[in-house]
């Protein structure tokens, strides 16, 4: 079976290919180059990475395939991004990058060379799963749960998840290391990328400053529409942010609250106006419920209403207990047992019933 295994010159999908090598594939190594708008800078370590893919490929012993995604990725992923933000939402675009570039461009140029499967270096699970005489492909949690990446991976579907291979789903990360030290890979100690792949270590708000102006408005109270200061964008902020307001001296209305930190709970686009709420454990920072819209369901059909499931409503957040109250084809609404915190329009919530992930959407 020949395999093309998406490269990134990390550890992870150093060790995936190594893996299905040991395992007797006939693997190819495949580098993504997906942006290029200012490469030759100190954040961008594209070159870097593709050295340390071809070296991994020499020591593997597999051939190595470039090819250049950044126009799909600038139509794809980027304008969608930008388009989100200056609708005053915060969107997650490795999850578009993952559905549009890794599992549709990537895995469509890899058949185009003869592939049977694609595999990458995301921690998670596929497997074929067969009941009531219904078969269909599960996305699964990975066995490293503090390494889980499903949530990443929402949006796939039964075509995307038949050709696909996680050769990770059942590895600690703790133990990827010493096996690429074992095999000879130079980047067993190579330290792991962060933050979104096409800003990398930049400060956020500069980057976006380069493609979205700014537009100063005002910040005020919630509780009482007091004035608190000034903001440079609304684009530039999100729900439960701290940083960055530059009122943290102003004092709130309950003395006893006087010296909590001001989180940004609410925006007014069209008054442009953003909203801030003192305290971490300010009511206004949290819902019991949200709407997804823009539906995803892996299995091609929408999950059963007043079920216990469990969902993430961002990535870093352990599972939360939920039901689904309503789901159509537009829109679903998930009920959680406890309020969670800072809920944000743009995100993602993704769905889970024990380890398979169901889908998800995009909460509003």
């Amino acid at each position: 079976m020949k395999v093309v295994v998406g490269m990134s010159g990390g550890v992870d999908s150093a060790v995936s290919a190594w893996l299905l090598k040991q395992a007797g594939y006939d693997v190819t190594g495949l580098f993504m180059k997906n942006w290029e708008d200012d490469d030759d800078d100190e954040y961008c370590s594209t070159r870097e990475d593709l050295v340390d893919v071809a070296s991994i490929c020499d020591v593997i012993g597999m051939e190595l395939e470039v090819v250049n995604f950044s126009k799909e990725y600038k139509d794809r992923v980027f304008a969608d991004f930008l388009r989100e933000y200056e609708a005053g939402r915060t969107p997650n675009p490795d999850i578009l990058c993952n559905s549009e570039i890794k599992f549709k461009a990537f895995l469509d140029h890899a058949m185009d060379l003869g592939a049977d499967k694609i595999a990458t270096g995301h921690y998670a699970g596929v497997r074929e799963w067969t009941s009531d005489g219904r078969t269909e492909y599960q996305l699964l949690k990975a066995e490293d749960g503090t390494k889980d990446q499903s949530y990443f991976l929402y949006r796939l579907n039964q075509a995307q998840l038949a050709k696909t291979i996680f050769p990770l789903a059942n590895v600690y990360k703790r133990d990827v290391r010493g096996m690429a030290e074992k095999a000879g890979l130079h980047v067993h100690d190579k330290k792991d990328s962060t933050g979104i792949c096409f800003i990398g270590e930049r400060p956020f708000r500069e980057f976006l400053m380069r493609y979205l102006p700014t537009k100063p408005g005002e910040i005020r109270s919630l509780d009482d529409n007091r004035l608190l200061g000034e903001h440079q964008g609304l684009m530039y902020h999100t729900i439960g942010q701290r940083k960055g307001l530059h009122i943290g001296g102003i004092k709130g209305n309950d003395t006893a609250g006087d010296h909590e930190a001001w989180y940004v709970a609410g925006k007014d686009m069209q008054a442009n106006v953003l909203y801030a709420v003192q305290g971490h454990e300010h009511p206004a920072l949290h819902r019991e419920r949200l709407v997804a819209q823009d539906l995803n369901w892996i299995a091609g059909r929408a999950p059963r209403t007043n079920w216990v499931y469990t969902a993430k409503p961002r990535y870093r957040t352990p599972d939360q207990p939920c039901e689904v109250d309503r789901v159509a084809d537009s829109e679903a609404e998930i009920a959680f047992a406890a309020p969670q915190w800072a809920v944000t329009p743009g995100q993602s919530v993704v769905l889970y019933e024990s380890r398979v992930c169901l889908g998800g959407g995009i909460i509003v």
